[in-house]
This record gives C-alpha cells, structure tokens and sequence, in this order.
C-alpha cells in the first residue's frame, strides 16, 4: 500500500526521479509493517498450540469415560499415545491432569470446543487434525465403543461435522490406521486402500491422485505447526501419512498412476 502512495507522491512532487526513491521508501514501510503484524504471530500460534493441547486431552479423558468408566487399558493406551508423541515432561504433566479433568463424570465438553473454535476453528484443518487424534486415540484398543462413536459424533457436530462427513473421516481415519498392517486378502487390502484416501474403486485417476495429494499436504509437518499444533503431536500425523502413502502406492499398482 505505501509503495504505491510512495510513488504516487513523489512522481507528483519530483517527477520520475521522485516516483522511483517513493518506491523504495514505500517498499521499506510496507516491510516494516509487514513484520510488525508477523511478530503477533508467535503469540497467536503459542495460544493455538495451548488450545489444540487443552482440548485433545480433555477430549481423550471424556472418551475414555464414555462407556462408564476408564479402564487400565484405556490409561494405558494414553500413556503410550504420550510416550509415542515424545511429549516434553511439561506437556505430559499438563496433558495428565488435562486428561484427568476430561475423564471425570460430570466433565462438560461443550465450553472446551467452544473455545477451541473461537481460536482454531477458522483453520479446517487444525479441526479435522483434532477429530483424527481422537480417532486414533478412541480406535486404540482395537474396537469402537457404540458411547465412544457417539461422543465422536457429538464433537464432530460442534466443530462443524455432518453426520456424512464425519463418517466419511471415520472410515478414511480407521483404514489409515490399520493400513499398514499384515493384509491377507488382497482384494480387501486395496478396498481398505481406496477407503483410506476417501475415494471409490469408480474414481477417475485425477481424483485419486487429487484426495493424495490433498491428505499429503494436510498432514505435512511445517503446515501442521504453522497452524497450531504443537510440534510434539505431529508425530502421529507423520504415521498417517506413511498410511496414506501405502495406500496410495498399493493402488498405483493397479492403475497407470
């Protein structure tokens, strides 16, 4: 914007020569202000990143206390999602107590995803980043609660989730989790594929290639913590896209991709 008053107004007062230094001096305001807006954004990220924390953990505690109560499983499957996130002993003292608040019986999930929209819901893809989390976290044991669902369902609905769209991300999210594990039929283990990348054995190779290329890019590390997530917590989204990158290269196979 002060480049071009700069050169408007010097070409105005001084002719060409005068354009030319209100560029430059336009050109050295506009960055100025450029960095001055850009050094809000460590501050905004760090409130996003204490956001994302707060609400995964409280969220994971009201799973694990969906069906009644919090089984040892469950407890240990939590610490085992935080010893795999090589979370920072401070992280993990905050995520254990976070996680303790969430599981407690007469814990209100609804002000937490409150909040968390207020500060993160205008970016979709720290929303769909946190249902995936919880997906994972919920699918941990090997099998779905029907309160746990439920609960999905619920969260997913705040955050902005029809009933189609969220079981759209439920059956990508559940292959991708399983993917990379022992397959025996073949002919399941490319469904599980196409399922995988939130495509149909019908889709043109664009669209394939498209749904790839568009997972790899909401699961890429710098975009990820650009946006919020703590750099402690890109590790499972770093797993999901070797899923998706399994997936993909299964149905290369079977295509001219």
């Amino acid at each position: 914007m002060f480049k071009l008053i700069g050169v408007i107004a010097g070409y105005y007062f001084f002719g060409w020569m005068g354009a030319f230094f209100g560029l430059i001096l336009g050109s050295v305001i506009d960055r100025i202000r450029a960095l001055g807006q850009g050094a809000l954004n460590p501050m905004q990220n760090a409130l996003r990143q204490a956001v994302f924390l707060e609400t995964i953990f409280l969220s994971m505690g009201k799973l694990a206390k969906a069906d009644g109560r919090v089984s040892e499983e469950e407890v240990a499957h939590v610490e085992g999602f935080m010893q795999k996130l090589g979370m920072t002993q401070e992280h993990r003292q905050q995520a254990i107590a976070l996680f303790k608040q969430g599981a407690t019986t007469d814990f209100d999930i609804e002000p937490t995803l409150k909040r968390f929209n207020s500060v993160c819901g205008h970016t979709k893809s720290l929303k769909q980043m946190l249902l995936v989390y919880l997906i994972v976290m919920a699918l941990a044991d090997g099998h779905l609660h029907e309160a746990e669902e439920a609960l999905l369902s619920q969260i997913a609905g705040h955050l902005g989730y029809g009933p189609n769209a969220f079981k759209q991300l439920m059956d990508m999210v559940r292959n991708q989790a399983h993917f990379g594990g022992a397959q025996i039929d073949p002919a399941q283990a490319l469904e599980d594929a196409y399922k995988a990348l939130g495509v149909g054995k019908d889709s043109s190779d664009a669209e394939v290639k498209r749904a790839y290329r568009k997972l790899m890019s909401q699961y890429h590390p710098d975009k990820l913590m650009g946006q919020g997530v703590p750099e402690d917590m890109i590790k499972v989204a770093t797993e999901q896209a070797k899923e998706i990158q399994l997936a993909y290269d299964l149905i290369k196979k079977t295509r001219s991709l």
